[in-house]
């Protein structure tokens, strides 16, 4: 049982998902966000006899799961699609109801490491960035685009980057003199116009996920997935979800907080990594895990 190569990815607080989804025999689970399947094996192997359908936008994703979890064939069912279409990809395999979903939301080590997938503000690629390359705009075209303020404003609402309109400025200088012609070549002309000491990766990282978020359409597919798991979930079903920053974290806790009559909230504040975890794998420390208990509650209309 080999991964394939070039997707290798260590999911993110394994034992602190599985004590918020409890896995049980017997039903259904859903991994929104299948990766290279850690968190569908986790569920696999903690309960022998439930399901998991597992669904994620990339193809290389689907391909690795597929490999490393072929032990599990007749528990375990990949769908290539967008997780905020989980009902629509769950009706194909004629379910209606599953007993928990999560989620681990943001980019997977496999789509940072490899340069050809344009993530990368350390190494040199094609300024992409889309977690499906078969569907959607790429990074470039956004930035080709878009205007200048318009460039601007999507670098400070989604990487809150105070240096918006600079960086915005230099990225359209840079582009129009022929510049713009990698992911390194970005983050250099991003790192360009932030005054400040900080070392170029440090510097690129805001814009990148910024621009990250944008072509992949990121905060409105994550708030989907939380209105739709309303509908999927049996009662006392679990939903865990898993995010990388503040803005994700963000929808998520004002979500389970505005739809109270759908929701039992089961962290009050967010879950992080241990150290031990941190230490052994450094890009999890900026982590956060919340979760919740779908509830019906008398008197309000739980759809």
């Amino acid at each position: 049982m080999s991964i394939l190569p070039n997707y290798s990815h260590e999911s993110v607080m394994l034992s602190e998902m599985l004590s918020f989804l409890q896995p049980q025999d017997g039903v259904y689970y859903c991994d929104a966000t299948l990766g290279g399947g850690g968190y569908s094996l986790a569920i696999l192997q903690a309960s022998k006899q439930a399901k998991v359908i597992g669904i994620d936008r990339d193809p290389s994703a689907i391909r690795a799961a597929q490999d490393r979890l072929s032990p599990f064939q007749h528990r375990f069912t990949a769908i290539h699609g967008n997780f905020a279409d989980i009902q629509a990809a769950l009706a194909l395999q004629n379910i209606s109801t599953v007993d928990g979903i999560v989620a681990d939301i943001g980019v997977s080590s496999p789509q940072i490491d490899q340069a050809g997938r344009g993530f990368s503000f350390q190494n040199a690629g094609p300024i992409d960035m889309r977690m499906n390359p078969q569907e959607g705009v790429s990074a470039l075209d956004l930035i080709e685009t878009l205007s200048e303020e318009d460039l601007a404003n999507v670098i400070f609402h989604y990487g809150e980057e105070r240096f918006s309109r600079r960086i915005a400025r230099s990225i359209k200088q840079s582009l129009e003199q022929g510049k713009l012609t990698d992911t390194k070549a970005l983050a250099i002309t991003i790192a360009s116009a932030v005054p400040t000491k900080d070392s170029m990766p440090e510097k690129a990282m805001r814009t990148f996920q910024a621009l990250r978020i944008a072509v992949n359409d990121e905060l409105r597919q994550l708030d989907s997935l939380i209105k739709v798991a309303a509908d999927l979930l049996t009662e006392g079903g679990r939903l865990v979800i898993v995010s990388f920053h503040s803005l994700e974290d963000r929808i998520v806790k004002q979500s389970f907080k505005q739809s109270s009559h759908l929701w039992e909230v089961l962290t009050k504040k967010p879950i992080y990594p241990c150290d031990e975890e941190i230490a052994k794998n450094p890009r999890s420390r900026s982590a956060r895990l919340r979760a919740a208990k779908r509830v019906f509650r008398g008197g309000f209309d739980a759809t």
